[in-house]
């Protein structure tokens, strides 16, 4: 990557929270690559060095750019030529892109109970956990009798706890203060 991958960091998150946002990641990738290599052109990177205005840059590059670019897509362009940004578009394809990979995995949850699961709870949990962490999860469910009730959920980093063992021992130190 280029000394623009710091410029272009928050515009490539921007564009990719809302392709999430829009569904519509794989129409994004498309418009981000060929912008990103209508930007890579000699006669446009002059362009884009020189003093134009940034409507009348904004203008002849969605016009190069044409039914390439959806009307969000133009408007990413116009954002991008009033902050003087049109030459960190490639850089801002790639972070796309790694937005997009990092986004298609899959991540491991393991999932404590007390009880088996049933083949509907881990659905239901799967399903979940898929929106709140915007990835494809793959569970593993473990049973331990000393959870009592409800799950611990470990997910990376993130443990969500709604054991009631755990609550239990939340409420005795609360009464023991």
């Amino acid at each position: 990557m280029s000394e623009l991958t710091t410029v272009a960091r928050p515009y490539a998150k921007a564009a990719f929270d809302f392709a999430v946002e829009k569904q519509t990641i794989a129409q994004w990738q498309e418009m981000l690559f060929f912008a990103g290599e209508v930007a890579k052109d000699a006669a446009i990177k002059q362009m884009l060095t020189g003093t134009y205005a940034a409507d009348k840059l904004a203008e002849v590059f969605i016009g190069v750019c044409g039914e390439q670019i959806d009307e969000h897509g133009q408007n990413f362009i116009k954002v991008l030529a009033e902050n003087q940004r049109l030459n960190a578009i490639p850089d801002i394809s790639l972070l796309f892109n790694q937005y997009k990979a990092e986004f298609d995995k899959e991540i491991d949850v393991e999932v404590t109970s007390a009880v088996k699961l049933l083949k509907k709870q881990q659905e239901d949990i799967s399903k979940a956990l898929e929106k709140r962490l915007a990835r494809k999860v793959k569970l593993n469910c473990n049973v331990d009798p000393s959870v009592v009730a409800g799950l611990v959920i470990k997910a990376g980093d993130t443990v969500i706890d709604g054991s009631v063992q755990t609550k239990l021992n939340r409420l005795a130190d609360a009464l023991q203060a």
